[in-house]
């Protein structure tokens, strides 16, 4: 009895600790931001499919390797991304992810912040979810 008591117990611990496949997400999505901050270009690269669509408020659109190239000369630079209000609509292995974000960042060492809607399309990828589109507009 004490056998079958301390299995539901481990079970009962194991199971409430697990992450949704939601809040995966949101962890992807906020360690994307950071590795943006932080230059981390091997983690973006990872992080991010190799068809990539990143559009910014002004209708600019990077490819992936534009944004590893503008991120790694300086012609682009994240000091802070901060998300609120995120909401997440999965389907299968793609999910929309759309959120308020705070960004401070530069543009040829022109700096600016800018509070802005952000729609992005994660795709899972094996066990990993992995960052296809993205593009945001002024709030």
């Amino acid at each position: 009895m004490k056998r079958l008591l301390t299995i539901l117990f481990l079970f009962i611990v194991v199971y409430s600790h697990a992450q949704t496949e939601e809040e995966k997400l949101i962890i992807a999505v906020k360690d994307f931001h950071g590795s943006l901050v932080k230059k981390n270009t091997v983690s973006i690269n990872q992080q991010t499919d190799k068809a990539l669509s990143y559009g910014h408020r002004n209708g600019w659109v990077e490819t992936k390797t534009e944004l590893m190239k503008n991120l790694e000369t300086g012609y682009l630079s994240y000091y802070s991304f901060t998300e609120d209000s995120i909401s997440v609509m999965m389907n299968n292995n793609m999910a929309s992810v759309r959120f308020v974000a705070d960004i401070d960042v530069a543009l040829k060492n022109t700096r600016a912040v800018y509070h802005l809607k952000v729609l992005e399309v994660w795709v899972k990828k094996g066990k990993r979810w992995i960052l296809f589109a993205r593009q945001a507009l002024k709030n």
